[in-house]
């Protein structure tokens, strides 16, 4: 994929949901600890460290 100017770039990430402001908390599906969001969020919800270590592994997949 390349933008006009020829330089390649990454895709968008996707949409983050809004977080909860109170309980209950969705649970990590990695590592079952509470995450930010609320447990009505569809999909796969990540904690912040599953998160991050998640984004860490795409980075260096190149």
């Amino acid at each position: 994929m390349t933008t006009e100017s020829g330089a390649f770039c990454a895709p968008e990430p996707a949409p983050r949901p809004p977080k909860a402001t109170e309980g209950p908390y969705a649970r990590c599906v990695l590592c079952l600890e509470p995450t930010e969001y609320a447990e009505s969020v569809k999909g796969i919800v990540l904690c912040p460290v599953c998160e991050w270590q998640e984004a860490q592994r795409n980075a260096c997949s190149g």
